[in-house]
């Protein structure tokens, strides 16, 4: 039997909200947490105390981890898109806690090397199901973590995991069950999820300005075509004549993060007024999102992604070590789908295990489970193992 609604942990908000009164639970029915805690508290905490969490530190955002250690990794940013979501969850009242959670478990299931190793990872299941960063997200704390005697996975409640399957095909939503029925019928998620997607957004456009700068990739000159960018280092510069680049550059990034949070948080709010929206299930049934910026603001922000689309991201520094990513991941799925040997142990009897029940498309997908677990130095690592007879075994 489920544990009896806590009303107390919904006091202070908005109808509009996902309330824990209203939640639908877990796959697996657990006795309610200890005093002092609520059912989001513990998503939460699961998602901190998980292996995946934790190697999320050697994860690549832009620029892989052995580049240098003050550049983002995925981590950093996980922790920076939960700071932003927060702070408009509490402005709005929705649900923080549930919102933290979803933020900090959004990128679980990425891959080693990011957005380029994710593209080489779905390449090679192109035949077997593909491979997406969010699906792999929701594999992960549903059946991947192995930290708990009676199930597999954390078992997260379910706003907690529909929250971090933020795009879902069709084809992939028909297998998921009720967690995927809002995909084929159209409908919007609860404002927390819709929330952590456009903090997700804020926090790599801002830092990944930061990140480009400190790395030399591009110049505060050339940023100065972006609005967004411009207005706040003119400020800066009148404000605080002859500053120290690096404290200049910080003033600028926290000046537009404030900006776009705030308008984010005040264009949210008239979309609610306007939608008056009764509670989360006519949140679900609204034909468009209601968090989201103003027009300018969002036109200013596709701009800036623009801009790191073309000078950062396919600056040939970056797209060398994606090219070099790319090759690492192909190769390693290569190798273990060809021969399982190769496999750790329980890598190995996972994949016989998948193999017998779903025959090559289950061998490639623990052969994937594994690469997308790995962190960017593990991966290195591996390959070298592999391919170059000087690199002991391990």
């Amino acid at each position: 039997m489920a544990p009896a609604p806590d009303r107390a942990a919904d006091a202070g908000l908005a109808p509009y909200a996902c309330h824990e009164a209203d939640s639908r639970g877990r796959v697996h029915a657990e006795p309610a947490p200890a005093r002092y805690r609520t059912e989001y508290q513990r998503d939460r905490d699961r998602i901190v105390h998980s292996t995946a969490f934790r190697r999320l530190v050697y994860k690549t955002q832009v620029f892989v981890n052995h580049e240098g250690d003050l550049y983002r990794t995925r981590l950093t940013h996980s922790l920076e898109v939960a700071q932003i979501a927060r702070s408009v969850s509490r402005a709005l009242r929705l649900n923080e806690t549930l919102c933290e959670a979803i933020c900090l478990a959004h990128d679980l299931g990425h891959t080693p090397f990011g957005h380029a190793g994710q593209d080489a990872l779905n390449e090679c299941m192109r035949d077997h199901g593909g491979f997406e960063h969010n699906l792999q997200s929701l594999r992960v704390v549903d059946e991947l973590e192995e930290r708990y005697a009676e199930f597999a996975g954390l078992n997260l409640t379910y706003e907690c995991r529909e929250g971090i399957l933020k795009h879902c095909s069709a084809k992939n939503a028909a297998t998921l069950g009720e967690l995927g029925r809002r995909f084929l019928e159209r409908q919007q998620p609860p404002l927390e999820a819709q929330l952590a997607n456009v903090a997700d957004e804020i926090a790599y456009n801002n830092h990944d300005v930061d990140d480009g700068l400190r790395a030399g990739l591009v110049t505060c000159s050339e940023l100065g075509g972006v609005k967004l960018f411009a207005r706040h280092y003119e400020e800066v510069e009148r404000r605080y004549p002859g500053i120290a680049e690096r404290r200049l550059i910080h003033e600028v990034v926290r000046r537009m993060i404030n900006e776009v949070v705030t308008d984010l948080i005040d264009a949210t709010q008239v979309r609610i007024e306007a939608a008056h929206p009764a509670d989360v299930a006519a949140v679900r049934a609204l034909p468009q999102p209601l968090v989201g910026f103003s027009e300018r603001v969002a036109a200013e922000h596709r701009e800036l992604k623009r801009f790191l689309q073309e000078r950062v991201y396919r600056h040939f520094r970056v797209v060398r070590m994606t090219t070099k990513a790319q090759r690492v991941v192909r190769e390693l799925f290569r190798a273990y789908f060809d021969d399982l040997r190769l496999l750790p142990d329980e890598h190995r009897d996972s994949a016989r295990r998948l193999e017998t029940r779903h025959g090559t498309d289950g061998r490639a997908r623990a052969v994937a489970d594994y690469i997308a677990g790995m962190t960017d130095r593990y991966a290195i690592l591996e390959h070298s193992r592999l391919y170059d007879p000087n690199v002991p075994q391990g």
